[in-house]
């Protein structure tokens, strides 16, 4: 296992008071490595579940050429000259259940979608582009040979996957397409990655649950919805912790508590340097610690490291600020991705587009800045984007209102009205 100390050693921008995004994110990323545990689970509960192995096709998939249509099957070689071709009709292939015979050349079958394709045919003409003809003894049909190319309406043996090809890659993320994709290989349960167990908690004097007194200079704990609905996206097993005080005791309580039985532990609140936040100093005595500020704005008070309790170098900790935008800023820019990789996902990168601004920003350079915005429309038809209005990281209406962030990159400096920006859709993310 890495340590912390052998990854921050060899970066010439490590400085634990003032990390840069990107090098914060490649610290997290180098140090968040998958679980090793792995379950076979039936094949509906696999949904959500990130694949273990790669999954090979068994069998052909469709199992033997079929008709992706109704109408007729022939061999394509008849299919000679400009003059109208007739086709004596001997007989039918539904699906399930096909035509065993061999169709001679000048003869075709009646076929149905999905019906295997009969001996001697290689051609679906559909059904609307013939014309039928009344024969004393056998049925024909008749159609322009020129509206039709050989080999057309079939769909081979083994086109959508390949007895042996790879159906499925290792660090998917199983989504219900996939559900039935292996259903169709006939695969009844799947290998995934043991789910993750992330612990969270919220800290503060000041904070009540939903449902308590609120007293004068109190605030509803938001923090832990907010925290529980972007875990609970992620499919990791959720141990929702509670409010902790702002007590030394209590919160080393519950760190020793949450390192022992999860792979990550998240708190908000509690890392920045004021007399109340007893984080910073627990973490000298129970683990190790990164980086304790981030340049970024907003989400600065953030810290990463690894709680080191009896049982040996154990969960990750990533303490967020206290503030509910900078708290939900920070997770979707370092503990997302982290967490992903940590349950052996392949990699997720947040969408990203180019967008003009409506209105001109303000940016100072040496740190990068998540405005929370409006991507849309305008009356051309093209996109164009926008801030909600007061960026304030107490502002959590604002995360409501929006549909993406504006990124304004660590050395940009102000951006005029109309210039591009880069634009992280929450589309699948918030």
């Amino acid at each position: 296992m890495k340590t912390l100390h052998s990854v921050t050693s060899c970066l010439s921008a490590y400085d634990p008071d003032a990390m840069p995004v990107s090098v914060a994110q490649a610290v997290i990323r180098d140090l968040a490595t998958p679980v090793a545990a792995v379950e076979k689970v039936a094949l509906r509960a696999a949904l959500g579940r990130v694949l273990a192995y790669d999954l090979y096709a068994p069998l052909n998939v469709p199992g033997t050429d079929n008709s992706a249509m109704d109408g007729y099957a022939f061999d394509g070689t008849d299919l000679q000259g400009t003059a109208p071709l007739t086709l004596q009709v001997i007989g039918t292939s539904v699906a399930g259940q096909g035509y065993a015979g061999v169709v001679p050349a000048g003869g075709c079958v009646r076929i149905m979608t999905g019906a295997m394709i009969p001996a001697g045919c290689d051609t679906v003409i559909a059904q609307e582009h013939v014309a039928t003809v009344d024969a004393a003894t056998t049925p024909q049909i008749r159609f322009n040979p020129e509206r039709i190319a050989r080999g057309a309406n079939v769909r081979r043996m083994g086109e959508d996957l390949a007895a042996g090809s790879v159906a499925l890659g290792s660090g998917r993320i199983i989504q219900p397409c996939d559900l039935g994709l292996l259903a169709s290989l006939g695969l009844a349960e799947v290998p995934v990655r043991r789910r993750l167990r992330v612990a969270f908690f919220s800290t503060g004097d000041e904070l009540r649950s939903v449902g308590e007194v609120l007293e004068p200079g109190c605030v509803y704990d938001s923090n832990r919805y907010t925290m529980y609905g972007m875990l609970h996206r992620l499919g990791v097993e959720i141990i929702d912790l509670g409010v902790v005080p702002d007590q030394a005791v209590a919160l080393e309580a519950t760190l020793r508590s949450a390192g022992a039985c999860a792979d990550a532990v998240i708190t908000s609140g509690g890392v920045s340097v004021g007399d109340a936040d007893h984080t910073r100093d627990l973490m000298a005595r129970l683990g190790e610690v990164v980086f304790w500020k981030v340049a970024m704005r907003p989400g600065r008070p953030f810290a990463f490291g690894r709680l080191t309790l009896e049982h040996g170098p154990g969960a990750l900790f990533f303490g967020l600020p206290g503030n509910p935008v900078a708290v939900m800023v920070s997770f979707y820019q370092f503990v997302r991705e982290a967490l992903l990789n940590m349950a052996g996902a392949a990699p997720h990168p947040s969408p990203v587009i180019r967008a003009p601004t409506v209105v001109a920003l303000r940016k100072h350079p040496g740190r990068t800045e998540f405005l929370r915005a409006i991507a849309q429309r305008n009356t051309d038809g093209n996109w164009q984007v926008a801030p909600t209005g007061a960026q304030g990281s107490g502002v959590l209406s604002s995360m409501s209102q929006a549909n993406c962030f504006i990124v304004l990159a660590h050395a940009q400096s102000d951006v005029a009205a109309g210039d591009p920006v880069d634009v992280m859709l929450f589309d699948g993310l918030i």
